[in-house]
């Protein structure tokens, strides 16, 4: 995209890629949260909290882009234009994007594209879709005992076969695969036929830091049934190393705070 600067001494807003972080309002940055609230229009995921929105004052104008693995409300280059279309006319932005806007968020690719149309961009940074899951859950991705390795991977951003996860995971590593519920199956065996163990512990965490959440618990060959028989909807995250077999923290909680 050409630098198309406005001429004369016409504003030029600024686009705020914000991290929504996932789900829980409490969890947004302090930035975020004065950002939000002071926001005059907010171009925003499908997958941000309602709560999360409803911090916008009234008369704010809102904008979804809204994208879901079979339909896509725009494409991302009509977002990128829709950015720098609003900031040239002089609009600031709130661009929200559910859990860190440079994780899996295409936050990048937003940016470039405000940098070469000459609009400035500042970025907010938010709590990951996988370390809100991880701390909702009480699962840590890292322990001593465990694992020292974590990657971040996606399940649906290309072919699951164009995509090299060898030593991704295994003994001593923790992956966590981003938007792999509809390839779940598919993703088992991937990882089996690079020789992950089928009986690795794995947890599956819908709807992290939401009431509506879920973790379920499984291993690597039941990967597909258990993502099938739970009916598991995106949101969720799939957690794959030994830190998925530790104890339910959970769980172990609830029953404490039950003989107490």
């Amino acid at each position: 995209m050409s630098k198309t600067l406005p001429s004369g001494d016409s504003r030029v807003g600024t686009v705020h890629l914000v991290g929504a972080g996932p789900g829980d309002p409490d969890l947004l940055t302090l930035r975020a949260a004065r950002l939000l609230m002071a926001a005059k229009l907010v171009v925003h995921d499908g997958l941000v909290d309602p709560a999360i929105l409803a911090m916008a004052p009234r008369g704010a104008r809102f904008v979804s882009v809204a994208k879901s693995r079979a339909r896509h409300t725009m494409q991302q280059e009509d977002i990128n234009a829709l950015l720098v279309r609003e900031a040239l006319a002089g609009h600031d932005v709130v661009r929200l994007k559910g859990g860190d806007p440079f994780i899996f968020g295409r936050g990048g690719e937003e940016a470039e594209a405000c940098h070469a149309a000459g609009v400035p961009v500042q970025v907010v940074p938010g709590i990951s879709a996988a370390m809100g899951a991880a701390a909702a859950a009480q699962l840590p991705l890292t322990h001593r005992e465990n694992a020292s390795i974590v990657s971040f991977v996606a399940g649906q951003c290309k072919g699951l076969s164009d995509q090299n996860w060898a030593g991704l995971a295994g003994v001593g590593r923790t992956l966590v695969i981003y938007m792999g519920v509809a390839t779940s199956e598919a993703i088992a065996e991937k990882l089996i036929a690079d020789g992950l163990s089928p009986e690795m512990p794995l947890a599956v965490i819908e709807n992290a830091a939401r009431p509506e959440m879920r973790v379920l618990r499984g291993q690597l060959a039941g990967l597909g049934a258990l993502v099938a028989s739970n009916k598991v909807r995106s949101p969720a995250l799939i957690v794959i190393g030994e830190v998925a077999g530790r104890g339910d923290m959970m769980e172990i909680q609830r029953v404490l705070e039950a003989v107490k």
